[in-house]
């Protein structure tokens, strides 16, 4: 069984593949569902890693659905990938009722090659996960990563079985979201060939946070969190000269 970490830094790549892993997914910022990493943790990573390195390609938290501007991102990140030797993408998008955005993910993916495709967990919104996998093999990903639809592997295990049959090997049904020592045996007695996982948390080594940085309110899942013009025209109407 192939077991694909989670590294959101730099110390996670490394601890993945000295401790004997066989894949990572590089992304940034864990607590939002993970981001594309900056060019330089990609380049380091990709400098002292000898297992493949998958990269992920969202340009922002919140939903799947992306402006002109945030797809012309994503394109141009998997260029980057591309020529600094990245051998697989994680990404997708979604229209704004969840469904496949069957357009511009065949465009990800046909820019991504020969790197392989992973499309990422925006499929556990989908509304029909059987249709969205239908459409995903005719688009020819070569994985899917999910839950099952649910808030953890475990819990969507049935919906996996039945993804898995009907794939047939056409592509890979990753399982993810909760994987851990105490659950993984239930995967691989299920047929699964793959899973993934992020073996979090590393111990303190710092003294607690006097003032947390974390800002609760920005993690909205649904929403693009972005700056309001309006608010930032009134402000600069208040302390003009």
């Amino acid at each position: 069984m192939t077991l694909e970490i989670c590294a959101s830094n730099y110390q996670s790549a490394i601890n993945a593949q000295n401790a004997g892993a066989h894949r990572i997914e590089l992304c940034s910022e864990l607590a939002v569902g993970g981001i594309t990493p900056s060019y330089g943790l990609i380049k380091q990573t990709l400098k002292n890693l000898t297992i493949p390195v998958f990269v992920l390609i969202r340009p922002r938290s919140g939903n799947f659905t992306y402006s002109d501007e945030d797809f012309e991102i994503m394109k141009e990140d998997i260029q980057i990938c591309k020529a600094l030797g990245c051998k697989g993408i994680v990404s997708g998008i979604l229209n704004l009722d969840n469904t496949i955005d069957i357009e511009r993910t065949k465009e990800l993916i046909e820019l991504s090659k020969p790197m392989a495709f992973t499309f990422h967990r925006g499929f556990d919104w989908t509304p029909n996960p059987f249709e969205a996998l239908h459409i995903l093999m005719e688009l020819k990903v070569d994985r899917i990563l999910t839950s099952g639809q649910a808030p953890s592997a475990e819990k969507g295990i049935l919906i996996l079985q039945q993804l898995k049959e009907l794939a047939d090997d056409k592509l890979t049904i990753l399982p993810g979201s909760g994987i851990n020592p105490k659950n993984i045996l239930i995967f691989k007695g299920a047929g699964f060939k793959e899973v993934h996982c992020s073996s979090v948390l590393m111990p303190q080594t710092t003294a607690a946070a006097a003032l947390p940085m974390n800002t609760p309110s920005f993690l909205n899942d649904g929403q693009e969190m972005a700056s309001n013009i309006e608010i930032i025209k009134s402000m600069l109407q208040l302390v003009k000269n």
